[in-house]
């Protein structure tokens, strides 16, 4: 028996950065981790080496179709083992600095299979079989989300992949469908397309990208289709068969109507992650799970006393910087002092090319909850900098209170985005109107002038930049 501050279960974003502050306020803390390297879902199999391949692939795509307009002649071959290495390679020396952080900050790696076995207790079952029982006065449930499965449609990680598969193709498929239209599947399809494949995605609902703003995720949409993208939406997927040569997919209209089939070299099922709370022992506290699977809390707490919950197995954006927050946040409540996330603040991202990046109310949001609230715009092709880099698609769109003008909500498509949204969730966090950014001199010339210039198109006095 080993007495602790506190536990965390799962060594993903949530856990380790939890874990890490834990040590840093000085409480004696334990991650329980069964992987064999730290990071979790989105370090080891999800966003950082779909993002290495994502630079890698676009890359290649800019050599190959617009290098020649700069004035470069080069005709590139693509080595994808040595395009695999890299991203590995990036992913091992990451997972390396976690572990680095753990020893600097006191805190106790338990390799294994964590579960709850009673108030304040959990049970970790190591690779061999072995089982430990640790004991702490506090116990974080960390442990992430995995790939949502389809009836129909069986993941054999060859022909027919999840996300995970979907970074370790051993080459390129001549043809692959995307099953589902969200960020996991349109980053994954954009990479292989870059690379040569064929790619079509089929989505269920009418439109791509639920959830984002709805002119931005038409925009994105007519990019990837000039881009070589095909959809299919308003489809679902009733069933697959997988041979040695593809995949015969059977889709029907959501409609109504005929049943087509569709085949492929490869399948990508990527329609989603669900909450992994299976075996977590939940049942000994006295705790459950909704319908969905995710384990209600109130500020991190669950309904067992000791026991709290972050990330993924909560409800929320499953994004690994909403875990992130969660996970100091919930420490510091643990360790006696204030802590707290802004859910409207949190930026979501699709790395496409163009990028896109949001955070706070959509104006399909904002209308259904009756609010007036005005608009600024700004297009890239009205930016000097994008387009002496010939990177004029997209727009960057603040949506501000009729009353007040304070910024509800922005929403941006276009060349490295995701590096300029971070401007408006500290503008929000502090409450800022938009003629607070509207007023901020910006360098020039720089794409981030298009943050300031939509800003100054809510009271309508947008220059061109």
């Amino acid at each position: 028996m080993a007495d602790y501050d506190v536990i965390i279960i799962g060594g993903g974003p949530g856990g380790y950065n939890g874990a890490i502050r834990a040590g840093q306020l000085g409480l004696k803390v334990a991650c329980v981790e069964k992987r064999e390297t730290l990071g979790g879902t989105c370090l080891n199999v999800g966003c950082i080496p779909s993002k290495a391949l994502l630079h890698a692939s676009e890359m290649f795509e800019l050599a190959r179709k617009d290098f020649g307009g700069l004035g470069i002649e080069v005709t590139p071959t693509l080595n994808l083992s040595v395009m695999m290495k890299q991203k590995a390679d990036s992913v091992g020396q990451l997972t390396k600095g976690i572990e680095f952080l753990f020893k600097k900050n006191k805190v106790d790696w338990i390799k294994g299979a964590g579960r709850l076995a009673g108030a304040g207790k959990v049970e970790v079952t190591a690779a061999d079989g072995s089982r430990t029982v640790l004991e702490a006065r506090s116990i974080v449930i960390a442990s992430g989300s995995r790939p949502s499965p389809l009836a129909g449609v069986v993941v054999d990680q060859n022909r027919i992949v999840d996300s995970t598969g979907a970074l370790t193709l051993p080459q390129v498929p001549g043809s692959l469908i995307v099953i589902g239209a969200g960020i996991i599947g349109l980053e994954l399809g954009s990479v292989w397309r870059r690379l040569g494949a064929k790619v079509t995605v089929v989505e269920f609902l009418d439109r791509i990208t639920p959830g984002l703003d709805q002119e931005t995720a038409k925009t994105l949409q007519r990019a990837l289709t000039r881009q070589g993208m095909s959809f299919k939406l308003g489809s679902k997927v009733t069933g697959a068969v997988a041979g040695p040569d593809g995949v015969d997919l059977s889709v029907e209209p959501v409609a109504g109507g005929a049943i087509e089939t569709l085949r492929a070299e490869c399948v990508l099922l990527a329609i989603g992650r669900q909450p992994f709370t299976d075996d977590l022992g939940l049942e000994s506290v006295g705790l459950g799970t909704d319908k969905r699977g995710y384990i209600e809390t109130d500020h991190f707490r669950t309904g067992a006393p000791g026991v709290f919950a972050i990330g993924d197995v909560t409800h929320g954006p499953m994004l690994a910087h909403k875990a992130e927050d969660e996970a100091v946040a919930c420490i510091e409540l643990i360790a006696g002092k204030a802590g707290h996330v802004n859910y409207d603040v949190i930026p979501n991202v699709v790395y496409t090319y163009p990028e896109v990046a949001s955070v706070g109310k959509t104006e399909e949001e904002l209308k259904a909850a009756g609010v007036a609230y005005k608009v600024g715009k700004f297009p890239f092709t009205a930016n000097s900098r994008a387009k002496v880099n010939h990177e004029g698609d997209g727009f960057v769109k603040v949506l501000a209170d009729a009353k007040t003008d304070r910024i509800l909500g922005v929403h941006m498509i276009g060349p490295d985005v995701s590096e300029m949204i971070g401007e408006y969730c500290v503008a929000m966090e502090f409450g800022a109107a938009s003629e607070d950014v509207a007023r901020t001199c910006h360098p020039h010339p720089t794409r981030s002038e298009a943050l300031r210039q939509a800003a100054m198109g809510v009271e309508g006095w947008t220059m061109q930049s």
